[in-house]
């Protein structure tokens, strides 16, 4: 294929300019910004952290004349796949019912949450990860959210932490928010290699045993 082929790979002649036909291109170029958005975050989630344009080109058919049309340089594109994809998932941040229920529900609930948001959220997180340190919008969209995650946390299991000593509430939060952020589970599941089922057992153990009361001295008896 010739590269004046290739440009135009994703696109049509356009008509005579009218209402209807201005209507036509901006849908049409909504849905080729979407193929392309799209195309992004198929390549994050085959491990390809750091695709050329040309690469993203290919995979949503849109042609890399539209592709640098529509986005500034390459860095604005990943920001904005990563966007979108944010937008997609926050529903999968949310827990209803925080604090409510006992402490072995809450934590089932809590974990089930952490690791569909996980699954759903990985490639795109690791991506914005990698290039945080030299991009400070993604930097604060990252930190944003785990400041959002670590206060839901503070919120579950807040009845529990409300009867602990402060060195005691904090060390307890701050391991519940270490073991299900981001690094703590992609260290279960990718690095340690545990199915979905293996990481939800080891950590609704891990948290439930941070909240549990400890059992308390046993009366003397008589002798």
């Amino acid at each position: 294929m010739t590269k004046d082929a290739e440009e135009r790979v994703g696109e049509i002649e356009d008509p005579p300019v009218g209402p209807r036909v201005i209507d036509g291109r901006t849908a049409r170029r909504d849905r080729n910004r979407d193929l392309v958005l799209g195309a992004v975050i198929e390549l994050f989630s085959e491990h390809q952290l750091a695709p050329s344009v040309s690469e993203v080109a290919r995979r949503s058919g849109v042609s890399l004349r539209s592709v640098y049309r529509y986005f500034d340089d390459f860095d604005a594109l990943v920001r904005a796949a990563i966007d979108q994809h944010q937008t997609t998932i926050a529903p999968l941040r949310e827990i209803p019912d925080l604090g409510v229920g006992p402490l072995d529900e809450r934590v089932a609930r809590f974990v089930a949450c952490r690791l569909r948001l996980y699954e759903a959220a990985a490639p795109a997180v690791r991506a914005a990860l990698l290039r945080a340190p030299t991009n400070p919008i993604m930097l604060e969209q990252i930190t944003r959210v785990r400041e959002q995650l670590a206060y839901q946390t503070a919120a579950m299991f807040e009845p529990e932490l409300a009867l602990l000593a402060p060195n005691s509430r904090r060390a307890a939060l701050a391991a519940t928010d270490t073991l299900t952020q981001f690094e703590g589970v992609e260290s279960l599941r990718v690095r340690l290699g545990y199915s979905i089922a293996q990481a939800t057992d080891i950590l609704c153990q891990s948290i439930a045993a941070l909240f549990r009361p400890l059992p308390g001295p046993r009366p003397a008896t008589g002798g």
